[in-house]
């Protein structure tokens, strides 16, 4: 088989890559061992969030009765909800195979691996491309005599449990960590999160950690910061955990969210001529790697492991092969959504890489409290909007918490994207009732004309 471009990996990153390249006029295969779609689609972002969804009408029913609605929670149907996260998935299934057999790409059920320059094996067939994309994706890190099985999870056969546990051990305070303790507990279960730093969702800015960390006490999430992992032993019926204070935790079960590691192995690239650092492939700011012809996009590239970053990545390197001039994306500038209660959502710098980039005098800090946002009380919700800019210069960071605050971030990523200043946003009108006044409030603040802000 001879194609203009060859896809290893059909996620994400890869299936975009391919559509991008087709529409661009470009004959393309992909080789997926698995699913197209990948982990988002099918063990991650979607599965993830249809039972996000149905935590979060859970708490609602919970609340009813506060806004004048007579319900009760008579319990939670696991089968039905396993149901539908299942039937959520085969449609977005169903429809992504639609829209690679309408841009001709073919797709190829198989291992792929580079077997020299321009080609690529998968199973019997044998591919010449003038381009190979790698995106092969992430897969479950785990520790040092810690073996997934029984009743110690990955995230992937945590979404596949028939129950909803009494009791669970998150190890991991990161974001696939938190928003599986903040699903299981609107679930109804006992959880407590252990985390070896000081600190939740590390990467994310201290307003947030802090609305974070307050909300998970409020709701009875316990927390073991600091806290090491040494070892986990298990039975038929728990598992129990201990720690290298000598500690120990029991539950029905243990999920494992110590973080995701590059799938790069058994895929020729050394022998190829690419680079790879503890795993990950070593790219330039355009996704070349070192080898003449090969390109890497998403979750195997150092950086945020993001679907929507592999995405935008898939699109630019099929552009670039098309022959157009495509600016690199920052990483910073990659929207972050954790899908908690409340929801965490950010673009850009934290106060603390501000600081460190342009100097703590160097910057101006704005924190709007939702309280003062009538929508977000109406929701029943409280946080915070930081937006932090440079002294006389443009918005470099914007971090939101509260319910349903994800949906905001598009606008702040335009923002941080167009180098704007807040004197040109306050001018802009924002809807009323809505959340998306508390970025509006906090513009016209850091503009020098608060309205709702002291």
């Amino acid at each position: 088989m001879q194609v203009d471009v060859a896809v290893i990996g059909g996620g994400s990153g890869g299936y975009a890559a391919a559509i991008r390249a087709a529409e661009l006029g470009k004959s393309v295969v992909v080789i997926e061992r698995d699913k197209v779609g990948g982990t988002c689609l099918h063990r991650g972002c979607i599965p993830t969030k249809a039972l996000l969804h149905v935590a979060e009408t859970a708490d609602a029913v919970r609340e009813a009765a506060g806004v004048g609605v007579l319900a009760e929670l008579a319990g939670i149907d696991v089968d039905r909800m396993n149901a539908f996260r299942e039937t959520i998935v085969a449609k977005k299934y169903k429809g992504l195979q639609g829209l690679l057999r309408a841009r001709g790409v073919e797709v190829l059920e198989s291992e792929g691996r580079i077997s020299g320059p321009g080609r690529v094996t998968a199973g019997d067939t044998e591919i010449t491309a003038t381009d190979i994309i790698v995106a092969t994706g992430a897969r479950t890190r785990t520790l040092p005599g810690l073996e997934i099985g029984g009743r110690i999870l990955s995230s992937e056969q945590a979404l596949e449990l028939r129950e909803v546990p009494e009791r669970v051990i998150v190890l991991g305070g990161g974001v696939i960590g938190v928003e599986f303790a903040s699903l299981w507990r609107s679930l109804g279960a006992e959880v407590t999160v252990v985390e070896a730093l000081d600190q939740l969702v590390p990467t994310e800015d201290e307003a947030l950690r802090t609305q974070l960390s307050r909300a998970f006490r409020k709701r009875g999430i316990q927390t073991r910061l600091g806290a090491r992992f040494a070892s986990a032993t298990q039975d038929d019926a728990s598992v129990t955990v201990t720690l290298e204070d000598g500690d120990t935790l029991a539950a029905d079960y243990l999920l494992v969210a110590v973080g995701r590691a590059p799938v790069t192995e058994g895929l020729g690239l050394e022998e190829a001529g690419v680079r790879l650092d503890r795993g990950f492939v070593v790219t330039d700011r355009e996704l070349r790697t070192d080898a003449p012809g090969i390109w890497a996009v998403g979750d195997i590239v150092p950086g945020p492991q993001l679907a929507h970053r592999g995405f935008q990545q898939g699109i630019q390197v099929a552009e670039r092969i098309a022959g157009q001039t495509v600016p690199p994306l920052p990483d910073e500038n990659v929207p972050r959504i954790v899908y908690t209660s409340p929801e965490l959502a950010s673009v850009g710098l934290t106060r603390a890489q501000a600081e460190e980039r342009h100097g703590a005098e160097g910057i101006t800090v704005l924190d709007y409290n939702l309280a003062g946002n009538a929508k977000t009380e109406i929701l029943g919700g409280s946080g915070t909007v930081r937006v932090i800019r440079r002294v006389d210069g443009p918005v470099v960071g914007v971090h939101l918490a509260g319910p349903r605050v994800g949906e905001l971030i598009s606008e702040a990523q335009l923002i941080i994207g167009w180098d704007a200043h807040p004197e040109d946003v306050a001018p802009l009108v924002h809807a009323h009732p809505t959340q998306s006044e508390a970025l509006g409030e906090a513009f016209l603040a850091l503009a020098g004309k608060p309205l709702h802000v002291l």
